[in-house]
């Protein structure tokens, strides 16, 4: 599983022509599910998530959490996370089936859920996704159990 967190001022998602998830100062992530992933990754990086400290504090040191900070979490499902790029056109043949990865980032969204305010983007829709990154900050996360 593979998440792709930017700390934002605000952030939103579009699907022809309507807003269906907005949020203000938070987080938006982009998330990826390959083909061995379970909720098991997805329980952890939600936890992981809530407790990403990458706003600063009164020091000006990133030391608060999204939860910290009372912002929101816009998740947006993106499959091409676990794109193939030996060659020039990528396959996705890493990324889990669609009927088992919009399963999963229901769970993953329930989870967060439990944790932070949570907005969502159109799994399986043609996004277009609006952001004012702030910093840049962009983190990485991933986790694959065995």
């Amino acid at each position: 599983m593979k998440l792709v967190v930017q700390r934002v001022t605000s952030a939103s998602v579009e699907v022809e022509g309507e807003i269906v998830g907005e949020i203000d100062e938070g987080l938006m992530v982009l998330v990826g599910f390959g083909e061995n992933d379970t909720t098991r990754e997805a329980d952890y990086l939600a936890g992981k998530l809530a407790k990403l400290r990458i706003f600063e504090d009164e020091n000006g040191r990133m030391n608060r959490s999204v939860k910290d900070i009372e912002g929101k979490v816009l998740l947006v499902p993106q499959f091409t996370l676990y794109a193939h790029t030996k060659k020039n056109r990528p396959s996705f043949h890493k990324a889990l089936a669609p009927d088992k990865a919009t399963e999963l980032f229901d769970y993953f969204t329930e989870k967060c859920s439990e944790l932070i305010g949570v907005e969502t983007g159109e799994f399986g829709a043609f996004m277009k996704v609006s952001l004012l990154n702030n910093g840049p900050v962009t983190i990485l996360l991933e986790k694959e159990f065995e």
